[in-house]
């Protein structure tokens, strides 16, 4: 190199190549650091006081809007850097200095600009997001005016492909984002089977409706409103439930629901009040102690029908299809129970089939009324409930019949076999894994 060309203008030149691998790194590791950085994890040290993870829970709330000016500020200061090193090394070496500067320069942004920067920043990203996020913010200020036009231009040409941004993505991204970590965290050995069900659970309760996990009619113990006193009072004490709905000549003529406590105290007023005797339970009007019934309809959130719950302070709901018809009915315990798993009580039934056996050649013994949420907790499998609710509901869906005993179907990476059925209801099924 020859002595005369290392002047100060050589010199400020590689000074200012210096500078712009650095801003270079920094806008990369900013970058990746911002986008990789868990605004969870912001949030609490926001909440801390850090006005860092405060700026950097600001700069991320408008990810397109970051990006372009982080993208916008890499590529000036990468191009510019080229374009010197190009004249620094075409004023030494003549027209073989243009390869000598794409080597060079293609050598140093990848080493020093990119790998470096974002290998630190993805090692720790919410440290590093919170040191560079109050500098962002100053960047994308003062790029706002050239990030909006390159915003317009680039949306009007996904426009053109038929590409649009949704509005709701961004909430159902990091739904996703969750569930798909609390799985892999079980798949990892680091969440236990237990707490996996009762977080997805808790999840899911807005994407599921009551009609999924409501007590069927055909399953709803009732108390004739004709029948005599005395045996209301038997069929009442004799049940589980605390509640029993309340209907006359048909169970779509629901009058109202009835709870053991106000029968008892109305029974405690005819025998031990004034004038009172034994035989004035005779003259008990079940009508006076029954509750209004609380109708819902069945395509209810399972969230938004848990807070109606808490804020009617009631438990108990009869739900009905679009016609009025009695489908079920759901209680606050039933939504619970989709979150922490079977809850039972010293009056409950408790059932020694739990509806799925395992058979000695590895197969499964499952009542049709098992739905199939419970059957894949159980058993960690993945058959699909958007057209069915029960394994029994799912298997005439596939089929598209009502099938016979004996019957054997297979789909879903299963082979399900009918093995009783009572009218039109499968009861007993057999599935094995293909």
């Amino acid at each position: 190199m020859p002595t005369e060309m290392i002047d100060a203008a050589f010199w400020l030149t590689c000074a200012a190549i210096l500078v712009l691998l650095v801003l270079s790194a920094f806008f990369s590791g900013s970058e990746t650091a911002l986008t990789a950085a868990s605004r969870s994890k912001l949030k609490a040290q926001a909440d801390k006081g850090s006005r860092g993870a405060k700026a950097a829970m600001k700069v991320t709330e408008d990810r397109e809007r970051m990006i372009g000016a982080l993208l916008l500020g890499n590529n000036i200061v990468n191009i510019l850097s080229a374009s010197l090193a190009t004249a620094l090394l075409t004023r030494i070496f003549g027209d073989s200095g243009v390869a000598l500067a794409t080597f060079a320069m293609t050598a140093l942004v990848l080493i020093f600009g990119e790998v470096m920067p974002k290998t630190v920043a993805i090692t720790y990203p919410e440290p590093v997001a919170t040191r560079v996020a109050p500098l962002i913010r100053v960047l994308i200020v003062a790029f706002s005016p050239i990030v909006s036009v390159v915003r317009a231009v680039v949306r009007g040409l996904l426009r053109l492909f038929g590409l649009r941004s949704s509005p709701g993505g961004e909430m159902l991204a990091r739904r996703e984002e969750i569930a798909g970590a609390i799985a892999l965290g079980h798949s990892e050995g680091t969440v236990e089977k237990a707490d996996r069900d009762r977080l997805l659970g808790a999840l899911d309760l807005s994407h599921r409706t009551v009609d999924e996990i409501m007590r069927h009619r055909r399953q709803i113990e009732m108390i004739d409103a004709d029948l005599p006193p005395g045996e209301i009072i038997t069929r009442v004490l004799a049940s589980p439930h605390t509640r029993l709905p309340l209907f006359r000549e048909s169970d779509d003529h629901i009058l109202g629901v009835i709870h053991a406590k106000d029968l008892l105290r109305e029974v405690d007023r005819l025998v031990r009040g004034e004038d009172g005797s034994v035989a004035g339970i005779e003259s008990l009007e079940i009508e006076k102690v029954a509750m209004k019934p609380y109708f819902i309809p069945d395509t209810t959130a399972l969230d938004e029908q848990m807070r109606e719950f808490l804020a009617r302070r009631t438990h108990f709901a009869l739900v009905v299809d679009e016609y009025g018809t009695l489908q079920g009915l759901i209680t606050l315990e039933d939504i619970l129970e989709e979150i922490v798993g079977d809850i039972t009580d010293e009056f409950d039934v408790v059932h020694k089939d739990s509806g799925l056996t395992q058979t000695e050649d590895g197969a499964y013994l499952i009542d049709g009324a098992m739905t199939i949420r419970d059957l894949n907790r159980a058993t960690d499998w993945r058959l699909p409930d958007d057209e069915a609710n029960t394994i029994a509901g799912l298997v005439i869906h596939e089929a598209q019949m009502i099938p016979n005993e004996g019957q054997v179907f297979s789909f879903h990476g299963f082979r399900f076999e009918v093995v009783a059925k009572r009218e039109n209801r499968i009861t007993k099924l057999k599935l094995r894994p293909l």
